[in-house]
Formats: C-alpha cells, sequence, structure tokens
C-alpha cells in the first residue's frame, strides 16, 4: 500500500508541476502582450491576456504544427480572425520557437519572431506589426485586421484540405487529414461575412473546420448589448454546425473536451462558444474598453504582474522554463508529426510518382507540363465571340491541364461561364469534393474562400457580374495585401449589359479595382486576347487578377493585318498603326470599345490621316514595362490622344493627357437595349472619329 500510496503521490506532483508550468506559460503570453502594448502606447492587451489559456491550450495540446518548418503542408492552421489580438499570436510564435521561411520555402534558421519584435511591436519593419501579416511573419496563415475575413477564409482552408485528401491520398497513404482552427470575436460574429461563410461551411458540412468564439461581450463601443443580442449557439445549430460551449476561458480541462469533440466530430463543423472577460487580471481594473483598444497603463500593468506572481517592474520576462515546456509540446508533436509526413512521402513518391510531382508543383506554385495545350486560336470574325464565351472554353483547357485549378460562381456559372464541363471535373457537395463549387449567392465569403484556397495552394476562380465585384472588394484587396494568384472572373462588364439598367451597368467598378495596389486587372478586347490574359494570369505566381469580360459578342480581329494578341502580355501594345510608324494622333482602347477604335482608325485612314490604335488590356502590366517601352507604344511628342471606353473616365488622364480627351461614362447609365445606349452616350465610331479629329486637325 505504501508503495502505490508513494506512486499516486508522485503522479500528483507531477500533475501540479504541469498544471504550475501551464499557469507560467499562460501569464508569460499575457504579460508579453501587456508589455509590448504599453512600449508601443498602441494596441489591444485585453483579447490577448483573456484567450491566452484558449490559445494555450490548443497550441500545447492540440495543434498538429511543426514550429521547425511552419508551412509543411499537412499541417493544422490557426486563423487568428480578431487580427487586433495580434500580440496573442505573436507571442505563441516566439514560445513555441517558429523559424522563419524565406519566399522560397527556404527554412532560415532564424526565429520567426524574437524578443526584440514584441519590444518593438507596432513599430517600422518589426516582424510584429499591428494586425498579423500574412508572408512578413512567418507562422501568421493569413494576414487579418477587417473582422470576420479569418474565418470566412478558414472555410476556404478547410475545403482545400478535404479536396486535397480526396485527391492526393492514397491506400496507405494519408497524406492530407489536417484541421483548421479560426479564433474570432464578437466583431467577426457582427459581419456579414461571417453568416455568410458559415452558412456555406454547415452546408458543406466541414468536419475539419473549428471556430473559437470569444464571447467577451465587449466591442469598442462598449458592452455588446447595444447592438448584439442574438442567441449565437442557436445560430450555428440552425447552419448545420456541432456547437459546445466552455463557460469560463480559464478552465483548461474544458477546454480540452472541447477540442477533442471537434475532432471526434466529422460530420459537420464546430462552434465553440469560450465565455470570457476581457480585463481579467487586476481586480481593480474596471475600463474594459482600456483593456480592449488602449495600453494598460504602468501602474495597471504593476498590479496585474502582482496578480501574477511576476516581476511587476520587470518587462518582456519570459521565467525558466518556458521555452523548454513549448518544445516539449507543440515542438516535439509537430516535429514527430513532420518527420512521420516526410517519410511517407518519400514512399508515395515512389509508389505514385505522377502524383507526387503535381503536389510538389502545386506546393510550390509552378504549372504542370503541357499546361498551354489546347488552348484555342480564334480566327478573324466580323460577328465574333463574347469574352465571357471565350473565357468559358480557355477555363476548361486550362482546368483539364491544371488538376489543381478549380472555383465556381457567386450562382451565375450559366452566366459567367466558368463551369467545368469536362468528364471527371464533378461538383462540391457535402458528399463529394469536385472542382465545381457553388458559394450561393455570397459574393463577399466567395472572395474571402478563394483566398482560404489560394493559401492552401490551389489555384482558385470565382466568378459574378463587375458591378457586384462591390461586394466582395475587401476581400479582392486582401488578396493582393497578401499576394494571393486568386483569379477574379467578372462579367457583363460594362453598360453592354443593355435593359438591365443602371444597377445592373457597372461604371465606376473598373476604375476602383485598378487603384488597388497589387491587383492585375485584364479586359481583353478580342477572344485571342482573352486566350492571352488568361496565359499570363495562370503564370502569375504571386498577384491577384481580376478578369474583365463582355457578355456582348466581340468582333474577333484580323490578327495578319493587325498586330498579335501576344502583345497582351505587355498590358498596352500597338494594334495598329501609321504607314510609316509616325502617327500624328493615338486611338487608346480596352475591351469592347478597341473594334470601335479600329473602325475609327480606318475611317481616319481612309481620309489621310495618320493614327495609332494601342490596346491596353491591362494598365498594371504596361506600367510594369521599362520606360523605352512604354514611350515607343505612347510617344511622348504625341499629345493628340482619345481614350475610348464604356466606363469611368477616371485615370485616363495618365494616358491622354491634359491635351487628350476621354470617351466614357461620366453618369449612371440607362435601361435600354444596347445600341440606344451606345447612341446616347456617344460610343461610335463616328463619335471617335470627330473627337480625334478636334486634336489632329485636317489631314497632313
Amino acid at each position: 500500500m505504501g508503495e502505490i500510496a508513494a506512486r499516486g503521490g508522485a503522479v500528483r506532483q507531477e500533475m501540479e508541476a504541469e498544471e504550475r508550468l501551464d499557469t507560467l506559460c499562460i501569464n508569460t503570453i499575457r504579460t508579453l502582450a501587456m508589455d509590448a502594448v504599453q512600449q508601443a502606447k498602441s494596441g489591444h492587451p485585453g483579447t490577448p491576456m483573456a484567450l491566452a489559456p484558449v490559445a494555450y491550450t490548443l497550441w500545447q495540446r492540440f495543434l498538429r504544427f511543426d514550429p521547425q518548418d511552419p508551412i509543411w503542408p499537412n499541417r493544422d492552421r490557426f486563423v487568428l480572425s480578431l487580427g487586433h489580438a495580434s500580440m496573442l499570436l505573436y507571442s505563441l510564435l516566439h514560445l513555441a520557437g517558429v523559424k522563419a521561411v524565406n519566399r522560397k520555402y527556404e527554412r532560415l534558421g532564424d526565429l520567426a519572431v524574437k524578443i526584440d519584435d514584441i519590444k518593438r511591436f507596432r513599430q517600422l519593419d518589426s516582424r510584429c506589426a499591428g494586425h498579423p501579416e500574412y508572408r512578413w511573419t512567418s507562422g501568421v496563415e493569413m494576414t487579418t485586421g477587417p473582422l470576420g475575413q479569418g474565418v470566412a477564409s478558414s472555410v476556404g482552408m478547410a475545403i482545400a484540405g478535404l479536396w486535397q485528401a480526396d485527391y492526393f491520398n492514397r491506400a496507405g497513404f494519408q497524406l492530407f487529414d489536417y484541421s483548421v482552427y479560426a479564433l474570432c470575436g464578437d466583431g467577426c460574429m457582427m459581419e456579414g461575412i461571417s453568416s455568410e461563410a458559415a452558412s456555406l461551411a454547415g452546408h458543406l458540412r466541414l468536419g475539419n473546420l473549428c471556430w473559437i468564439y470569444d464571447n467577451n461581450h465587449i466591442t469598442i463601443e462598449g458592452h455588446t448589448d447595444w447592438a448584439f443580442s442574438e442567441d449565437v449557439a442557436t445560430r450555428f445549430m440552425a447552419y448545420g454546425w456541432n456547437v459546445t460551449r466552455v463557460g469560463d476561458a480559464n478552465d483548461l480541462e474544458r477546454l480540452n473536451r472541447a477540442f477533442a469533440l471537434f475532432r471526434r466530430t466529422k460530420d459537420r463543423p464546430t462552434l465553440i462558444i469560450v465565455d470570457s472577460h476581457i480585463a481579467w487580471g487586476s481586480p481593480n481594473k474596471q475600463d474594459t474598453h482600456a483593456a480592449h483598444g488602449e495600453p494598460l497603463g504602468e501602474e495597471e500593468i504593476r498590479a496585474t504582474k502582482r496578480v501574477y506572481g511576476w516581476p511587476e517592474n520587470e518587462k518582456f520576462h519570459v521565467p525558466d522554463g518556458v521555452y523548454e515546456h513549448f518544445e516539449r509540446g507543440i515542438g516535439t508533436r509537430g516535429r514527430d508529426s513532420r518527420e512521420a509526413w516526410i517519410e511517407l512521402f518519400g514512399a508515395y513518391e515512389k509508389k505514385h510518382p505522377d502524383l507526387a510531382d503535381q503536389l510538389y508543383k502545386m506546393q510550390h506554385r509552378e504549372l504542370p507540363d503541357g499546361w498551354e495545350k489546347g488552348l484555342p486560336e480564334y480566327p478573324p470574325d466580323a460577328k465574333g465571340v463574347a469574352g465571357r464565351d471565350a473565357s468559358g472554353k480557355v477555363l476548361n483547357v486550362l482546368a483539364q491541364n491544371i488538376p489543381w485549378l478549380m472555383g465556381g460562381a457567386a450562382d451565375l456559372a450559366p452566366s459567367t461561364k466558368t463551369r467545368l464541363t469536362f468528364d471527371g471535373a464533378g461538383d462540391l457537395t457535402p458528399t463529394v469534393r469536385g472542382r465545381n463549387f457553388h458559394f450561393g449567392i455570397r459574393e463577399h465569403a466567395m472572395g474571402a474562400i478563394l483566398n482560404g484556397l489560394a493559401l492552401s495552394k490551389v489555384r482558385p476562380f470565382g466568378s459574378g457580374f463587375l458591378i457586384f465585384s462591390d461586394y466582395a472588394r475587401a476581400s479582392i484587396r486582401l488578396s493582393a495585401l497578401m499576394e494571393l494568384p486568386v483569379i477574379h472572373i467578372f462579367t457583363h462588364d460594362s453598360i453592354g449589359v443593355g435593359e438591365d439598367g443602371p444597377t445592373h451597368q457597372p461604371i465606376e467598378q473598373l476604375a476602383s479595382l485598378r487603384a488597388i495596389p497589387g491587383l492585375i486587372t485584364f479586359r481583353p478586347g478580342d477572344s485571342n486576347e482573352v486566350v492571352e490574359a488568361w496565359k499570363v494570369a495562370m503564370e502569375i505566381q504571386r498577384e491577384p487578377v481580376c478578369m474583365i469580360l463582355s457578355r456582348q459578342a466581340l468582333p474577333t480581329l484580323d490578327r495578319k493585318r493587325y498586330a498579335p494578341a501576344a502583345g497582351t502580355a505587355k498590358g498596352g501594345y500597338v494594334l495598329a498603326d501609321a504607314a510609316d510608324g509616325k502617327p500624328r494622333l493615338i486611338l487608346l482602347a480596352t475591351g469592347s470599345e478597341l473594334s470601335l477604335a479600329v473602325d475609327a482608325y480606318e475611317k481616319l485612314k481612309s481620309e489621310g490621316i495618320a493614327a495609332r490604335v494601342v490596346s491596353m488590356p491591362s494598365w498594371e502590366l504596361f506600367e510594369k514595362q521599362s520606360e523605352e517601352y512604354r514611350a515607343t507604344v505612347l510617344p511622348p511628342g504625341v499629345t493628340a490622344r482619345v481614350a475610348v471606353e464604356q466606363a469611368s473616365t477616371f485615370g485616363w488622364e495618365r494616358y491622354v493627357g491634359l491635351a487628350g480627351k476621354t470617351i466614357g461614362m461620366k453618369t449612371f447609365g440607362a435601361s435600354a437595349p444596347l445600341a440606344e445606349l451606345q447612341k446616347k452616350f456617344g460610343f461610335s465610331a463616328e463619335n471617335v472619329v470627330a473627337a480625334a479629329k478636334s486634336l489632329a486637325g485636317g489631314k497632313k
């Protein structure tokens, strides 16, 4: 009996020692957050302090993530959707010893977040930016800040994980089975994008997805009772989620049970509601707004550290044993998991070399051999083909050649021509992991889900009408900020929508998309430019693309008479020129107006006026060309310039100059047949010719 009692006592002592280490690590996360925000004189200390036990439990006991290699393909994903709590993530990245990885997927050996970075939280060039930044800080799975974006993108990550498992896994080779965790708050729950994404996730029964909801009842303005009183648990049960609750964020045992329940739940996503108090710490702290959005103040920090049993005047203190404890937990578990995966992949390469090669290329954003095979070439045709129809044919060829090219539409695939129709493409359903996605009428969530797919290294596309790009703008902006090669396909690109009227006729959307840094827009002028635009888009590795396409037919230009469409790759090129290469005036156009400019050019030519037509399908690519090239296309000495585009004239002044003219839209559209609209708003060859003559004068 004495031996059993002694053994039991030893076990209790070991458990108590483990609990003390748990508490020590949790309080280290808290104090690092407090100190960093105080030193920066800005930030949000309350949420990192309140959620430290939740994040610690997940990382230390459940998350399958190797700090030595934070990008190995089958890692679990952790998304901090409430990005204002960034110090929670930075503390974890530092204490877990996560290593930095560069753009070439090379491990650098340095810490992703050093203690000096934490000391310089929110300062220039610190790896600890105000909100987590993908690519800037290794271990950050995505850029978060706009609330709701993180949870919505996590749905894309989960879909990608299930598709990868279905496509790559084989008997004895379970290469993909990762889980996706997203930590969110009241702000994420209020944003409409989370409702869109949660609804779709429940419909698709994403059993590898877990959202952890910090139910703290506090936002910037104050208590959530002022604006938010719904029953979140019932709402998510209605979506088809598994919902569980942890009544106290500090209860590690109940957190353990909640995460274990998620891992056992395979037929639906899980929501864990965690009740927390944002100003947890000093019992004297009453100002919850300060705890949420401002530094605590030196006096409050010292008082809180006394509660923790911390050296109250010591800053950025990491006690002995904390790093080692993380190494024994997430470090060992992650390393063992990754090494086992690498060994498994080695055997997989031998048995399934083609699939292994595809997986390697997909992970490195490379294209398979022969990806261009079978792309169409369109003969001259005065009637022509609609941009959306040409794009649909190109997309189907590319998707057959690139197995990880996938996507869909916001309920508009028949109109945007984005359905993959070849054998084996399939549909994404609750039971089938096909490549045709049905996002429903959820443009904003679609954009975020596409980002999540791209973050998981598949190549996604999503489509809708150009007018509804406004609904997806925040997600499109984030794809540019994260440098993700998402392809956004927008059809019905102008007043060419006709009778649907001004609510459906995009005017300012094209200019506003061109204004987003790092986003490539294409508005091709005929079917062959569509082909070339897709070829360029597929080779882009770190920039999103917006493909702007017409509903109406575009004449297919005679490329033996005019310049080859390959000039599309440069963004702008000379399509038709003066006989001696010395034009007196230049006509610039994109999209459906390109043929209009060509018609005007031919009329001017017949009258002896030396003109040039410049096709400008992508301003952004044109700006990337050398100054010398741009000068050959738009000679500075030729100031008589006319641009024509059925959209806002905003921005064209950079190309036509103060002396030039732009024929475009300066009002909203109208409901009428296209021919009447073109006449009303001046989109005719005669109007272009008249504008050109007014600038160039008579013939010479």
